[in-house]
């Protein structure tokens, strides 16, 4: 519901409206919840919810769209408007929007950090994109958890980049879990810093990196390096440029860099921070001491340590 919202003031902020009512919001947001609702039926950690129902009930042709955007207004945004602030229980620094349901509005009013980032030139398709992935993957990690009562699970595999692999075995693409990724790394590469998309087919589009090499595991490092906790993304010049990293292992300076990332991943509740903290431990010093025991293994099979050309 979060990620809706999100998708829908952003989408109102960048056609240049200031605020927004609730009739107003819940155009673009039932359009959002009743898209992801025909591909994945599971949409909440509730049994039940009213508002879900008369998206279901639109979907199948029940109810008219006046319909839909009146019960979304009604129902749609309870505890959603609330919490969407909150992280870890605490406020963010940075709201986007005003609550002004009980004045005269009944609505929200867009801040001015909102309205910055929704006008700034090339911000819409990364921004729009890392929300879709975001909502994918908590589809997923539901789905997951409800059809085989297992944690969502992110790998590598080399021929379709990222994939969900279940313990049922079945695969299902999601190169999209990129947009999600590269807001932890701030659009940027993880070695050098340079500017990075996670669209593909751009110009500074980014890699997918082992930050620990791939080939490890044929020389006696048994663990999964294919996991989404040793996944970076990287520019091209650091991954496979003339002096690119390729199969070496990374200067250890890199070290806590990977393990502040993973960090950011555990702490934002993101769908994949249950995969991580099962992979390296239960706690940030847990999951430090292992990051640390992986680099001492990994030097006994590579003593090459590469720094990224830039």
């Amino acid at each position: 519901m979060y990620l809706a919202l999100a998708k829908s003031i952003l989408t109102l902020a960048q056609s240049g409206a200031t605020s927004a009512s609730l009739e107003d919001l819940a155009v673009p947001f039932s359009r959002e919840i009743c898209a992801h609702l025909s591909q994945v039926d599971t949409q909440s950690t509730s049994a039940g919810s009213r508002f879900l129902d008369a998206c279901r009930h639109f979907n199948a042709g029940r109810i008219e769209h006046d319909e839909l955007v009146g019960a979304t207004a009604l129902l749609g945004f309870n505890n959603v408007i609330d919490a969407f602030h909150v992280v870890d229980s605490a406020d963010v620094g940075t709201r986007f929007f005003v609550d002004e349901r009980q004045q005269s509005l009944r609505g929200i009013r867009f801040t001015d950090e909102l309205r910055t980032l929704a006008t700034e030139p090339g911000m819409r398709t990364p921004l729009e994109a890392e929300a879709e992935s975001r909502w994918r993957l908590v589809e997923s990690a539901w789905h997951e958890r409800r059809s085989t009562g297992t944690t969502l699970q992110v790998k590598y595999d080399r021929p379709n980049e990222m994939i969900v692999q279940g313990m049922l075995g079945h695969r299902r693409g999601i190169t999209w879990v990129r947009p999600s990724l590269s807001g932890y790394q701030a659009s940027t590469c993880f070695y050098c810093g340079a500017p990075v998309t996670p669209l593909l087919g751009l110009q500074h589009s980014a890699d997918v990196d082992h930050y620990f090499p791939h080939m490890l595991m044929s020389r006696g490092v048994f663990l999964d390096l294919d996991d989404v906790w040793n996944l970076v993304l990287a520019c091209a010049v650091c991954n496979r440029g003339a002096a690119g990293k390729f199969d070496r292992l990374a200067h250890g300076d890199f070290l806590e860099r990977l393990w502040q990332r993973n960090e950011r991943l555990i702490s934002s509740h993101h769908p994949l921070r249950e995969s991580i903290i099962a992979a390296t431990g239960r706690t940030p010093s847990a999951r430090l001491d292992f990051l640390r025991s992986v680099q001492t293994r990994a030097t006994e099979h590579t003593r090459e340590e590469w720094r990224p050309p830039r």
